[in-house]
């Protein structure tokens, strides 16, 4: 047993060596704060990979079929999670998921008693060592489980090992758009069956209370595109509005938070579609672009994407949009690849920026939509004549860009179309080793 506990007691030495001397975290240095916030999140997740084991251990002793010897029962609780959860302090879903979490990575039995591992053993491994933790295995695990009921379970093995490597490192909230990309790649249904459930479920209900007008709204993909481009496209109209005013301290500058615009862009352009005398509302070249594989478009398989969504929807979706207005269908050859311009002007082209939302996704380094970043050159194109090619751009948001430059980090692309790769790499003062970070699409792509 104390074999078992020593990844935990390693993750315990290494917070005691940070810690060691300091009279409370305000006496840590800034250096002391980052080793000291590494030591307790690498503790927190092997806590977690063992509370797992023992949720696991809990739920098997309070299985249904022991009815009265119930585990559970027995303390007072009609349910595992029930007990977990009062214990902890925590939700009953999330002890749920972390019995599911610790019955798929325990080790296993066959009927004649002997050992067999672990129903998934690259998230166990990744559990143990600290490397993942149980929220984002149950999220790899979901999928798996979903996955298992339609492709062969070697594709499963091999699939587990990539998600696992590719989630190190990654927060809860990435890890899910990790998972929404790697199920359009990995369903060999396609998005079409599962989008068209999604698309009977969307709705909107209206309705007053507290003096106020209540919206609640739910939309597949495809039908919420152009929302949200409008939305998101007032939305950077105003702030680029605000940052260009005069005086932005003043009395009278606006001062509004996102949710608000967004509820006075859905406003002004309801407004304007009932035909008032007010101007359209800016939108910041709001455009709703669909990029699909030139292969999959003709031969009706794979899926498409939309900028700004981590939702795919189905080819036959991507041609209804193409059809309408305020969309740009853009069709992606082989390599995805759309010509370099050089030196011969200074600012990227439409088709450029594009190209690299393509590679991005967004800002490339945390991950706002297109509709909230500017193409910049990574070597600059007056200071240290830095070409206007795809090479040497990036699409960033103002705070990441200010954030680059500020503090010294390097950005290096590696390879060129869709597998190119985009690499952020620290300043010492931020990492001595210099680890590269990888940025971008390839971030969240499986397929990458």
């Amino acid at each position: 047993m104390a074999e078992h506990l020593t990844p935990l007691h390693e993750a315990i030495a290494r917070l005691d060596e940070v810690w060691e001397g300091a009279t409370g975290a305000t006496a840590l240095s800034r250096a002391q704060l980052i080793a000291a916030n590494d030591a307790i999140g690498l503790l927190r997740r092997r806590v977690e990979a063992l509370h797992a084991e023992v949720a696991a251990g809990i739920a098997s002793e309070s299985r249904p079929e022991l009815g009265a010897d119930s585990l559970a029962k027995q303390q007072g609780f009609r349910t595992p999670a029930q007990l977990i959860a009062t214990t902890t302090g925590g939700s009953v879903g999330d002890a749920t998921r972390l019995v599911a979490v610790g019955t798929a990575t325990a080790s296993r039995t066959n009927l004649l008693g002997e050992p067999r591992p672990p129903k998934y053993p690259a998230v166990q491994r990744a559990l143990t060592i600290g490397d993942l933790s149980a929220p984002v295995a149950a999220t790899l695990l979901a999928l798996l489980e979903r996955m298992a009921l339609k492709i062969d379970p070697d594709r499963i093995l091999e699939v587990e090992e990539l998600l696992v490597a590719q989630s190190a490192g990654l927060s809860l909230d990435e890890v899910r758009r990790l998972v929404t990309r790697a199920e359009a790649w990995l369903d060999p249904d396609g998005t079409a069956p599962r989008e068209e459930q999604l698309r009977a479920r969307r709705s909107l209900s209206i309705y007053e209370r507290d003096g106020m007008i209540h919206l609640d709204g739910a939309f597949d993909a495809a039908t919420g595109a152009p929302i949200v481009a409008a939305v998101n496209g007032y939305v950077t109209a105003m702030f680029a509005a605000r940052k260009n005013a005069l005086a932005p301290d003043a009395a009278d500058a606006d001062h509004r938070t996102v949710a608000t615009l967004r509820a006075d862009a859905l406003s002004a352009l309801c407004a304007h579609a009932l035909g008032c005398d007010t101007e359209a509302p800016a939108l910041a070249g709001a455009t709703v672009v669909v990029r699909v594989d030139l292969k999959d478009l003709t031969e009706g398989t794979g899926y498409a994407s939309v900028d700004g969504s981590d939702l795919p929807i189905s080819v036959s979706s991507a041609r209804r949009l193409a059809a309408s207005g305020g969309t740009i269908p853009c069709v992606l050859g082989t390599d995805r690849e759309i010509l370099d311009w050089g030196r011969e002007q200074r600012f990227f082209t439409r088709a450029q920026r594009l190209a690299l939302v393509e590679r991005d996704g967004g800002c490339a380094m945390c991950g706002l939509p297109p509709s909230m970043t500017r193409a910049h050159h990574i070597r600059w194109w007056k200071r240290d004549a830095g070409p206007t090619d795809l090479a040497n751009g990036i699409l960033l948001c103002e705070s990441c860009h200010h954030r680059i430059h500020d503090n010294d980090w390097e950005i290096r692309i590696e390879g060129r179309g869709r597998h190119s790769r985009v690499w952020f790499i620290p300043p010492p003062g931020v990492d001595p080793d210099r680890t590269p970070r990888l940025g971008g699409r390839a971030r969240y792509d499986l397929a990458a």
